[in-house]
């Protein structure tokens, strides 16, 4: 299998914050707090700008208000860029609500209609299933439901959200599964899933790259974050965080200790943190997100500063206990 071809993009911009607040059933928070559109389409029209050319959202982030702000910010340079989005998760977007989940053939075809008409386009360039547990069973009928996509030109490729091998390896046995979407970072390696990717020849489309946030430097001094972020208020998937979003001491810990050798060479800690990645993982293409010009632009900064070099990756390793 070739590649995704992110119109040869070697970093993507994340979406998810960008499409606001939306909440659990109960209450708790699944985006990252309020949002201002217009400085989101500013903000996307900076990374095209500066050579960004993959956008990654998901249908149910901000209850499709993702998908919305996006396809406003692309307009007519659509086809400029390859555009991801994701599907399994149903939600109310007049109440901004997630109300469950949908893993059958027929819900994903309803989806992608959905998404098509929010994003303003006729395909989708990576259409990805949302539900990372999905039953592998299931999830084989999804491949064979996002294969008929692909012959009627709705999708140019797919892929699964998902942190285990052997589920994305279900996938990836489809001929037109190009990525899988995991999450990695310095703090979090995803050994396995990189070999994947290597065995499959998959893009490692890779979320959370700055450890939701805690490798941008941001999150010292004992800030706190509004309660519309889910971090204030983190599920157990989302380590790093403690009570009211305040940052883990021990994981700040972590982010000091690397802090002289991801800066290195005139990066700031965030274009270090990608620099690990294209250095540790050959097909990674990491997606952090953003809400602003200015972090567009520390983002997009690191494509021009390149990998770390062997040298550096193994001080990461040795000051991490890893080597």
């Amino acid at each position: 299998m070739e590649m995704f071809n992110a119109h040869d993009s070697t970093l993507g911009f994340g979406c998810w914050a960008i499409g606001g607040e939306w909440w659990s059933t109960d209450g708790e928070p699944l985006g990252w707090g309020t949002v201002d559109d217009d400085e989101s389409v500013r903000a996307v029209h900076r990374a095209l700008d500066l050579g960004v050319t993959f956008f990654d959202t998901a249908d149910t982030y901000g209850a499709g208000h993702s998908e919305r702000v996006l396809g406003r910010a692309l307009g007519k340079r659509r086809a400029d860029v390859a555009v991801a989005t994701k599907w399994g998760n149903v939600f109310d977007e007049r109440t901004r609500v997630r109300t469950g989940d949908d893993a059958t053939p027929e819900y994903a075809r309803r989806a992608l209609t959905a998404s098509l008409a929010r994003l303003g386009t006729d395909h989708v360039d990576l259409y990805q299933l949302h539900l990372s547990d999905a039953d592998p069973g299931r999830a084989a009928e999804l491949r064979d439901a996002c294969e008929e996509f692909v012959s009627e030109g709705l999708v140019r490729a797919y892929g699964w959200s998902t942190d285990d091998p052997e589920r994305a390896a279900v996938f990836a046995a489809g001929e037109h599964c190009a990525a899988v979407q995991y999450r990695a970072n310095v703090l979090q390696d995803a050994p396995e899933m990189h070999a994947l990717c290597e065995t499959y020849g998959l893009a490692g489309v890779i979320r959370s790259p700055l450890a939701m946030g805690l490798l941008t430097g941001g999150h010292g001094g004992g800030r706190v974050l509004a309660a519309g972020d889910i971090r204030s208020r983190p599920p157990a998937w989302l380590p790093g965080f403690g009570a009211g979003g305040a940052a883990d001491p021990e994981w700040l810990a972590r982010v000091e200790a690397l802090r002289s050798i991801l800066t290195s060479d005139g990066r700031t800690l965030a274009q270090g943190a990608l620099a690990w990645l294209w250095a540790r993982a050959p097909r990674a293409v990491p997606i952090p997100g953003f809400r602003s010009v200015a972090q567009a632009e520390e983002n997009a900064g690191a494509m021009a500063k390149g990998p770390l070099d062997a040298a550096q990756l193994a001080d990461v390793d040795r000051v991490l206990g890893r080597a």
